[in-house]
């Protein structure tokens, strides 16, 4: 089926608040609310809400760092979700970066790669409800068994942004989840998980048709993330090292208002969904259309009304 999906909760609205519009969700055409996990509502609270007040959509985590929860405390969050909502939750799982892991969360950042691929494991066989007692490369567990395992187990997605960890989300996972990519990129990062694993990518929406609104603050999030070592070198296997030179460099300068400046208004847009609701759509087809299975819209603020905007941007 073609999905179209949502971030929820949204920006600058109350979590209760939210009520009257997840239960409208599926009548608009959505499919899918998935949640995020930085420094507002954590990954689980707003999609258990959302479980009970949309029965038909399915719900999913992106991401969940693998660091900031034991392994265990990880296998009873995922199973108390996937219990109220049997069939219809994705886990979504992933490194998440030293920032949010060292510095707000007093865990250590190391071996992403294996952190993330030994998680995994160990919640297939908990999830599934067995007692699990082994030495992963990364971590041990010692006889631990869920009391309450899901029937069904909920599929685990990976969060990948290069080769290797596409690769290990298209052999280990159940799919592969992306983000801050152009449209254009789908078919580069579609090769590395070959055309049978489920590809989502959150894509940020800001539905104004003030261009240079949509720019500025496109380029406050463009400087915050894209210095990131990890997304840093996603776009340099992208191909846009180069454009982002000189961002990096002002960056690293400490000149974070010339960072934003530099930043050319052509990758601005490429990364950035903005105009009219029916040119985002439209635009966020064409992620669908090169190959992506899941877009989630992220919804940017403009100061209008984000409940009309999420229905005006409704699949049509």
């Amino acid at each position: 089926m073609t999905r179209w999906g949502i971030t929820i909760p949204l920006t600058g609205v109350p979590l209760a608040q939210h009520r009257e519009l997840v239960e409208q969700l599926p009548d608009l055409g959505y499919t899918d609310a998935w949640s995020a996990e930085t420094a507002g509502t954590d990954a689980f609270s707003p999609l258990l809400l959302a479980s009970q007040w949309a029965p038909r959509l399915r719900l999913g985590t992106a991401i969940v760092p693998v660091y900031t929860r034991g392994p265990g405390l990880l296998a009873m969050s995922a199973a108390t979700l996937a219990e109220c909502a049997p069939g219809r939750f994705v886990l979504g799982l992933g490194s998440s970066s030293p920032v949010i892991v060292e510095n707000w969360n007093a865990a250590e950042f190391t071996e992403p790669y294996g952190r993330s691929r030994d998680t995994l494991r160990f919640l297939r066989a908990a999830l599934a409800g067995e007692k699990v007692t082994k030495e992963y490369p990364t971590f041990s567990v010692s006889k631990f068994r869920l009391e309450r395992a899901p029937e069904p187990a909920p599929p685990i997605m990976l969060a990948a942004l290069r080769p290797g960890m596409l690769r290990l989300a298209a052999a280990e996972a159940d799919g592969a989840i992306t983000n801050w990519l152009a449209a254009t990129d789908v078919p580069t990062v579609r090769a590395e998980v070959g055309p049978d694993t489920e590809l989502a990518a959150r894509i940020f929406v800001c539905p104004t048709e003030d261009a240079d609104a949509a720019r500025g603050l496109g380029r406050m999030l463009i400087s915050s993330y894209l210095t990131v070592p990890v997304y840093r070198a996603f776009h340099e296997w992208l191909g846009r090292g180069e454009r982002l030179a000189p961002m990096h460099e002002a960056w690293a300068a400490g000149d974070r208002q010339r960072a934003n400046e530099v930043i050319p208004d052509e990758v601005v847009d490429e990364l950035i969904v903005h105009g009219s609701a029916e040119e985002c759509r439209e635009r966020v087809q064409a992620y669908v259309d090169n190959g992506l299975d899941t877009p989630v819209i992220a919804l940017l603020p403009t100061g209008d009304d984000p409940a009309e905007q999420v229905r005006a941007l409704a699949p049509r």
